[in-house]
């Protein structure tokens, strides 16, 4: 069974103080996902992911950040609702400290959206500079594993509701994916060698990028199991990683108070 933060109360939450525990926080979006899949779908893929990994680690779940940065999809496609980048690495950095509150200094989190990466990179940069005594990382579930990371791009480098994210989807959550609108739903990658970087209108006609039609519940339980596996190994990892050359000192530096954690020791 995974253990998920919201099913414990805080009795149950009391080993994680002073301890090893790497806290898994799923990243997602919610955000058109061409005809065929729900707006969550991103939020849904990163907590399966991260429940899967827990069933065969231990490692706590924390509630889902569910809107990510979004603005790739522009307004054109109704669904999307967005946060501004800005705001999601401040709300990356309110989850290290609640956390981190809990007794739980270290976190991974766990991406599920492209348009997530600069933000979760600003927010758990300012953590390792201005916290030292907490650790903190984040993956991109499709990179986790070679064999998965090669299926994720078969169809489109700009992967989106393409044959990957759909045959997860029918493995996690079929009751959720238009399968009549499925078989229709391809749509190709159009990024390639372009100079500038566009909204979803100016590349897909659907919201798609890649071949859905192709997906299958088989290569979606493929894709789970070998990621929650990799997932899990890094956890374990991480439990007992330290800095190579030890923690380092905080910084001496002039803070204005907007830059810092309003929680400090």
């Amino acid at each position: 069974m995974p253990r998920r933060w919201v099913d414990q109360t805080w009795m149950q939450l009391e080993d994680l103080a002073g301890g090893a525990e790497v806290g898994l926080v799923p990243v997602g979006a919610t955000e058109q996902h061409g005809p065929h899949l729900p707006t969550a779908t991103d939020t849904i893929i990163a907590t399966a992911i991260c429940e899967a990994a827990s069933d065969r680690c231990g490692a706590p779940v924390l509630p889902a950040i569910p809107l990510g940065a979004s603005y790739g999809h522009g307004t054109v496609m109704p669904g999307t609702i967005s946060l501004t980048p800005e705001l999601l690495a401040a709300v990356v950095r309110q989850y290290v400290e609640w956390a981190a509150a809990s007794g739980l200094t270290r976190l991974l989190f766990v991406n599920a959206h492209f348009g997530n990466a600069a933000s979760l990179g600003i927010a758990t940069d300012h953590v390792r500079l201005y916290r030292p005594d907490l650790q903190v990382g984040t993956v991109d579930w499709w990179s986790l594993d070679p064999i998965v990371a090669s299926e994720t791009v078969a169809d489109g480098a700009d992967l989106h509701a393409n044959r990957a994210e759909t045959s997860v989807m029918l493995a996690v959550a079929p009751e959720l994916v238009d399968r009549a609108r499925m078989a229709n739903a391809d749509d190709p990658d159009r990024t390639g060698d372009l100079v500038f970087r566009y909204t979803a209108p100016s590349l897909s006609t659907n919201g798609v990028t890649g071949r859905p039609s192709e997906a299958t519940v088989e290569l979606g339980e493929l894709l789970v199991a070998r990621t929650a596996d990799a997932l899990s190994a890094r956890v374990e990892r991480g439990r007992v990683e330290e800095p190579p050359l030890g923690r380092a000192p905080f910084p001496k530096l002039t803070r204005h108070p907007e830059e810092v954690l309003s929680w400090t020791p």
